[in-house]
């Protein structure tokens, strides 16, 4: 997906660190203002004029994106973006911001961070534990939202102080914040201040599937999937379980039954096994002492 911009630079760029910008004057810069694109993720923004993007950082209110060498301020420039990585983002930031306002809505719990991982997602929750019953009852709860079609809307508000804005969830703007202010709104459940990028109706989702829960200091990690990524588990929990198949000789239902078996029957082999060691090992040592010849040590292999 290619969206198009124009590269400027409001101050000079000189002895930034480097891990950030190299902009040598004030005719050229690596970073690339953003006022076209409505979240910025570093890790979905490839190119800018097929020059890679290194990384992106927030400066204010401006996205400046850190590429291998120096573009012309006012150039027309193409921003390239990789558009599965792109849309498996909105799908899982969307997908916490569902079950964030579920959990909150039913059962009072906070969300305090979150953290979008390669194959899963995880929330930190401000509870100690969640039954089975109500990892069910959210599961099926944020499902039945994706089925009703439910709206993702995004307003902007020209400032922090408008008055709308106290109804908003919020964990605070940053010190530097100045500008708009971006909220999503999950039509019936939540309205949530966020920069990031999301779909635009629930049903983009697919799916959410709870996986499991974790306590972490003093908090409770609960890992989702959303999207392509439940397919994707699916895909993969189906070939192993077909390699199980083969190899227990038996059919899934029976998989836990024929491990647990197996198992057991491992454990008994080994305790035999331990015993029969020690006879011989009593064995060794009478052979050795009834010997004629008395040596200082004795080493068996």
């Amino acid at each position: 997906m290619i969206f198009q911009d124009h590269a400027r630079s409001s101050t000079r760029l000189t002895g930034v660190d480097d891990d950030t910008l190299t902009g040598e004057d004030d005719d050229t810069l690596t970073g690339v203002d953003n006022d076209t694109l409505t979240g910025v993720d570093d890790d979905t923004l490839t190119g800018i004029n097929d020059i890679p993007v290194l990384r992106v950082a927030r400066r204010g209110a401006i996205a400046v994106h850190v590429v291998e060498k120096a573009i012309p301020v006012d150039a027309v420039v193409s921003l390239k973006v990789d558009w599965t990585r792109r849309f498996d983002h909105m799908q899982q930031h969307s997908g916490q911001h569902l079950i964030t306002a579920i959990i909150d809505k039913n059962y009072g719990y906070k969300t305090l961070s979150w953290e979008l991982g390669k194959t899963k997602t995880a929330i930190d929750l401000g509870c100690s534990s969640l039954t089975p019953d109500q990892l069910s009852e959210i599961e099926e709860e944020c499902n039945m939202a994706i089925r009703n079609h439910t709206n993702v809307t995004v307003h902007v508000y020209e400032s922090a102080k408008d008055p709308e804005l106290q109804q908003v969830r919020t964990r605070g703007l940053p010190d530097d914040h100045v500008g708009q202010v971006r909220v999503v709104e999950i039509e019936g459940l939540e309205m949530n201040m966020c920069c990031g990028t999301h779909v635009r109706n629930l049903s983009d989702l697919q799916m959410i599937k709870l996986l499991h829960t974790e306590p972490t200091k003093g908090l409770l990690r609960l890992f989702f999937l959303a999207g392509k990524r439940v397919l994707d588990f699916t895909h993969k929990a189906l070939d192993n379980e077909k390699g199980l198949t083969k190899i227990l000789s038996c059919g899934p239902d029976e998989h836990v039954t024929m491990v647990d078996k197996l198992q057991k029957s491992l454990k008994a082999a080994n305790k035999v096994n331990r015993s029969q060691l020690r006879e011989l090992a009593l064995l060794e040592a009478y052979k050795i002492k009834s010997g004629d010849k008395k040596e200082p040590y004795v080493c068996i292999h």
